[in-house]
């Protein structure tokens, strides 16, 4: 088992919001970028929102930008994914994955080192 643990996810209608939290029970280093991704069935992993450990800079994939916020939590070694304004779209599985050393905002599925086991979130319309 993995030591990236994503919690939060459930049935939300169109327009609410959910918090997705993935805690790390190792510690976090500066070096670290952590992100989350999310899948559907049949389609490939998709990058949603990057933060960086040290310096906290983020990056959003398009179709999330202004809805989606994405935080840590240095002290619990956790970070958080802030959703507003769900979509049916926004629904899938949700991964929460580390960048063990970071050199640019890690964007894609292979910069990432260490994965969680995702969390199911779905949007009714």
């Amino acid at each position: 088992q993995g030591h990236l643990v994503e919690s939060g996810g459930g049935l939300v209608q169109a327009g609410g919001s959910l918090t997705l939290s993935c805690a790390s029970s190792k510690h976090i280093f500066s070096t670290y970028a952590m992100g989350w991704f999310r899948q559907t069935p049949g389609k490939e992993r998709e990058f949603v929102a990057v933060i960086t450990w040290s310096w906290g800079s983020t990056d959003y994939a398009d179709s999330v930008k202004g809805r989606f916020t994405i935080s840590k939590d240095d002290a619990k070694n956790t970070v958080h994914l802030q959703m507003n304004e769900l979509k049916p779209e926004d629904t899938a599985v949700y991964f929460c994955a580390a960048d063990k050393h970071y050199v640019h905002l890690p964007l894609n599925e292979a910069d990432y080192d260490y994965w969680g086991q995702g969390t199911q979130v779905t949007v009714s319309s």
